[in-house]
């Protein structure tokens, strides 16, 4: 039997919509990323896979910013080491929202331009706390093997 078009957009959007819940239910943790040993000056400020995420969530536990402000917070707040780009950003901003980590809203920038304000939501503070905790694990046991002799 022959479905009209119509019926495939709107079963695709449902299988989407079913999708992005079932991934709310689950907490993934972020991934780890060995960048290798690299002359510092081959890319300074590379962020390691994984972490962005954790960046932004933190970037935007105080208030909204739009996604300019998220990475200019970011690099300020890592003293110039850490620089997100646009290419990275905003599809992080888009699958945070999605996951419902994020709400957005649009308004107007101090330069008076059209821009679009994320903010954290409650799930999106909760993800916050669990992240933070991981990565300090992490980042311990990491800092105990270089300790090692």
């Amino acid at each position: 039997m022959l479905r009209p078009k119509g019926d495939g957009a709107l079963l695709a959007r449902e299988l989407l919509a079913r999708k992005v819940a079932n991934k709310r239910k689950r907490f993934a943790p972020l991934n780890v990323l060995w960048m290798g040993m690299r002359d510092k000056t081959e890319n300074p400020g590379e962020l390691l896979q994984g972490t962005l995420d954790l960046l932004i969530l933190k970037a935007l536990a105080k208030e909204a910013m739009h996604g300019y402000g998220v990475a200019e917070w970011i690099h300020e707040s890592s003293q110039d080491v850490l620089r997100v780009e646009e290419g990275a950003l905003y599809p992080a901003l888009h699958r945070l929202e999605l996951k419902g980590l994020l709400s957005s809203e649009w308004g107007t920038s101090d330069n008076n331009r059209r821009a679009k304000y994320y903010a954290l939501t409650t799930a999106g503070r909760k993800r916050l706390v669990e992240e933070t905790e991981y990565w300090r694990r992490m980042s311990g046991a990491v800092a105990r093997v270089l300790q090692t002799a």
